[in-house]
Parts: C-alpha cells; sequence; structure tokens
C-alpha cells in the first residue's frame, strides 16, 4: 500500500514545518554535504554558492550541478536541487532552483546569485530568491527574500567568512501570519593540500539551537574523491564519495538520522568545458 509512506511524508513535513517557520527548503537533510566545500579555494562547485554565494566568485568555469535527495526513503518528500555558475568580466552569476515534496505538498525556491571578488582577500555575494509552497486543499503562499555573504582569504589555505539568510524576516503570504525564519552561519575552511580539505561551519536559525557542521574531503587521485561530515543539531552523519572524468562530477551520498533513519542522494556536477578557462566577457 502506497498510503503509508505518503501519510508519513506529510506528517514528517508538518513537524518540520512549525507554526512560523516554512522555509524547510532551505536545508535538505545531506544539504550541508553539498554546502561542505563553500570556503574553499580549490575544490569548489556550483552548489557551494547555496551555502554563502561569496563563493560563486571562485567558479572560474561555467558549470551545473543537479542534486536528488529521497528523504528517509520516502518518495514523498524527495528533495531537487539544481545550481548553474556563470562567470563574466562584469561579476560571477548564478542561478538556484529547489523543489522539495510531491503533488499534495510542495516547496519551491529560486534565486538569482551574484558574487564579486573584490581583490585578493574578499570576496562578495548576494542572492535574492523567490519561495513558495502549496497545499492544493488549503491553497499557497509565496514570499522574497534575500541573503548574503562574505569570505576571506587569511592565506593561500585558510579561509572564513559569514552568511545571512533572510535578516530581514519575509512574511508569507497576503495575511503575514507566517514568516520565514532567519539564520546566520560562520563559517572556515582551511585547504590542508591540493587533495584534503577541513570544513567547519556554525549555523543559528531562528528559534532553534546552534547547529555545528564539520566534514573533511578528501581526494585519493584525481579521478576518485570521498566526502564525510557530521551535523550536531541533529546528530546526522554524512557522507559520500564520487568519480570525475573529464568535466563530468559523479557524488552518490547518503545521510543517517538515528530516528528517521537513511537518505540517500545523488550528485552531478558539470563544467561547459574540462579547462580552467577565462572568464565569459557579455556584451556591453
Amino acid at each position: 500500500m502506497k498510503i503509508k509512506p505518503i501519510f508519513t511524508g506529510i506528517l514528517l513535513w508538518i513537524v518540520s514545518l512549525s507554526a512560523i517557520n516554512a522555509q524547510n527548503i532551505r536545508y535538505q537533510i545531506t544539504t550541508p554535504y553539498i554546502g561542505l566545500n563553500a570556503y574553499a579555494a580549490q575544490q569548489t562547485d556550483p552548489l557551494a554558492f547555496t551555502a554563502n554565494q561569496a563563493a560563486l566568485a571562485k567558479i572560474s568555469t561555467p558549470a551545473l550541478s543537479i542534486y536528488s535527495e529521497r528523504r528517509f526513503l520516502l518518495a514523498a518528500i524527495n528533495a531537487f536541487t539544481m545550481a548553474v555558475a556563470l562567470p563574466t568580466k562584469m561579476g560571477h552569476f548564478g542561478l538556484q532552483l529547489n523543489y522539495s515534496g510531491f503533488k499534495n505538498f510542495n516547496e519551491n525556491k529560486i534565486g538569482l546569485a551574484y558574487a564579486k571578488s573584490l581583490g585578493s582577500k574578499v570576496d562578495v555575494g548576494i542572492q535574492f530568491n523567490y519561495y513558495s509552497y502549496r497545499i492544493p486543499a488549503y491553497g499557497s503562499a509565496a514570499a522574497i527574500n534575500v541573503e548574503a555573504g562574505a569570505i576571506f582569504h587569511f592565506s593561500e589555505k585558510l579561509h572564513g567568512g559569514f552568511h545571512m539568510y533572510n535578516p530581514g524576516g519575509s512574511k508569507l503570504g497576503k495575511s503575514g501570519e507566517e514568516k520565514l525564519s532567519s539564520a546566520y552561519t560562520f563559517g572556515l575552511g582551511y585547504d590542508a593540500g591540493e587533495n584534503f580539505f577541513i570544513s567547519m561551519q556554525i549555523i543559528k536559525d531562528e528559534d532553534k539551537p546552534v547547529n555545528v557542521v564539520t566534514g573533511v574531503q578528501y581526494h585519493f587521485a584525481r579521478e576518485f574523491f570521498a566526502r564525510a561530515g557530521f551535523s550536531s543539531a541533529t546528530s546526522t552523519a554524512f557522507a559520500g564519495a564520487g568519480i570525475s572524468w573529464k568535466n563530468l562530477r559523479l557524488h552518490v551520498t547518503g545521510s543517517y538520522h538515528p530516528q528517521l533513519g537513511f537518505s540517500p542522494g545523488i550528485l552531478l556536477t558539470s563544467s561547459f568545458n574540462n579547462k580552467q578557462v577565462a572568464a565569459i566577457e557579455l556584451p556591453e
């Protein structure tokens, strides 16, 4: 019977959407995985800017990343993320698309990002989002919000920065009874070598305990790599392994929640060429 998993999925969504916090789409269960390298200088991909828009400034090649996750093995609460990065001489542009849920309840987010390097030591970025959720039996609501971040390069190996999500506290719908919660992040990353990276992020969501996310990434060879970490707020461990081939990178990911179980995922990144090229020049 399909009723049980769908009913369970609905219950999970209800729990995740507290009375005033309707932006569960901000974090998939393994979002720490896809945003882990936001504070790395050498291992950045388009999904990194979903954790801090300033990371977009270090992407030197047009690229696309697509991520899919089956939360707790339930089809009713699948999550999908797509990120596109386009570097130009006027700055670096990004597009983020999110979808979570199923036909009877879903959340959506469209974000347009811009980032720029302010010299060799500082990168800054900003993103404007259109967020909405839809429950066919009850209606829908939407809001526009903003997020922004900065990354400082203290040395060739050590990087740190901060990120703000929805600092203005956008309200949902015409009534404004619901609001998107705010979140603030402080992150550090250390490129121990060309093949090894360590990251830590301290995240404070509105009305929630502080969440500390730690992780590492290691390249066994040019073609093979692995990534793993831990999120303290939910005691969730996450990991993934992947392979690179020409301009493609494929990750197989997963996380484990102590009460809710396993959430598998898959991530595909493609650059439009397989070399680090000069930024594209747009017509003035």
